[in-house]
């Protein structure tokens, strides 16, 4: 039996309101709706949604701040929706726990591409589906202190647990793969589209820069340094891979 898909647009505009869950109905969803931070956080927590839309400008508590709580108990894919196109914002929203931006006004079509994206990856604790045909023993791994399960969607440090967000967790699985090779920012745009790395399809500047973000929130969460990584090793000017194995 399939499960059902449950959404959550958390957005004070009725007009953008109404817009979200007519995709996201229209995506096969169950909608459910909220207009203030308050409300969104409440219902996130009874509802435990796949995905949520979050506004940032809410009338009581704002995007970042919805995020952040919601962050502390939801696994939810959590897509911030922005009036504003500043590069700050955008910052602030993906270090507060969003996995993916669009900015007011956007199209239907491109909400609808991104959230079906996300859905073909997996929540914490779902059956593997990406990639689904990997022998468990290739979804473990062990480096430099770091023990990573793609099956139960855990990572620990040296026995301590580590909380990712769905997008930092499967950037880390991507790089844990490739293992020395070295991936392109978009490569990794690619893989969080469940697409091939050399489909050749368009990605841009802002989902490049999008990435570097995720994984500058993932060498934090690490506590990875970028200059003597542990993890994650940057390669100037092309791109990410897994730092050597430490004897």
């Amino acid at each position: 039996m399939t499960e059902l898909r449950v959404g959550l647009v958390i957005e004070d505009d009725h007009d953008i309101r109404e817009l979200v869950r007519v995709v996201l109905s229209q995506a096969g969803f169950e909608v459910h709706m909220a207009t203030s931070g308050a409300a969104g956080i409440r219902a996130a927590r009874d509802l435990r949604p796949h995905v949520i839309t979050l506004d940032l400008g809410l009338p009581d508590i704002d995007g970042f701040e919805v995020a952040r709580q919601v962050r502390n108990f939801s696994d939810a894919y959590i897509v911030m929706l922005t009036a504003r196109a500043d590069e700050l914002d955008t910052l602030l929203g993906l270090e507060s726990g969003a996995d993916d931006y669009l900015t007011k006004p956007f199209r239907p079509r491109e909400l609808r591409a991104r959230v079906a994206a996300m859905m073909r990856r997996p929540r914490s604790g779902a059956t593997a589906i990406h990639p689904s045909e990997a022998p468990s023993s290739q979804r473990t791994f062990r480096h430099n202190g770091l023990a990573f399960n793609y099956a139960t969607r855990t990572v620990s440090i040296d026995g301590q647990d580590v909380r990712l967000t769905p997008t930092e967790f499967d950037l880390l699985y991507t790089l844990l793969e490739a293992g020395r090779t070295v991936l392109s920012k978009a490569d990794l745009v690619r893989r969080l589209r469940n697409e091939p790395y050399d489909v050749g399809n368009y990605t841009s500047d802002a989902d490049e820069r999008s990435v570097e973000v995720h994984i500058g929130n993932l060498r934090r969460k690490l506590g990875d340094d970028a200059q003597n990584p542990r993890w994650l090793q940057t390669v100037r000017g092309v791109g990410y891979r897994l730092a050597p194995a430490r004897t």
